[in-house]
């Protein structure tokens, strides 16, 4: 998150219900909403020069939309409260497919941090597990 945008603030760890992390037939990270479902990520606050440039990275408004839904702080700043968030959704791919090969590092990277930021491995197992390898695939 620092490389892409410079001037955020990590806040902490945050659940978002009724929702599912995917990866999705373009071969991105996706949420798609889901009942019985949560998401867990890490929350950050952004600039609006941030949220510029986060924008053109992610592809708004070809690739993804951005919502703002409600999350639970779990850890951190605001701990037990629940804020807004900036969610980016794809909402045109909604089906489930194969990562792309250089995803795979970069999302292991990810979760490593989540992990260390108190997300449980019951929920990286259940979730990412099943689209990202712990390690690189060989070609």
């Amino acid at each position: 998150m620092r490389r892409r945008c410079p001037e955020s603030e990590y806040i902490g760890t945050a659940i978002l219900s009724k929702w599912k992390w995917i990866i999705n037939t373009a071969g991105y990270a996706n949420v798609i909403p889901s009942d019985d479902d949560i998401v867990y990520g890490m929350i950050y606050t952004l600039t609006e020069d941030d949220e510029d440039k986060l924008d053109r990275y992610e592809g708004v408004p070809k690739n993804y939309h951005k919502f703002t839904l409600p999350v639970r702080v779990l850890k951190g700043k605001g701990q037990g409260t629940f804020v807004d968030a900036l969610v980016y959704v794809d909402v045109e791919r909604l089906g489930e497919g194969p990562p792309r090969h250089e995803y795979i590092a970069r999302i292991n990277h990810a979760f490593k941090d989540g992990k260390d930021e108190g997300i449980p491995q019951e929920y990286i197992d259940k979730y990412i597990r099943k689209f990202i390898p712990a390690e690189p695939l060989q070609n």
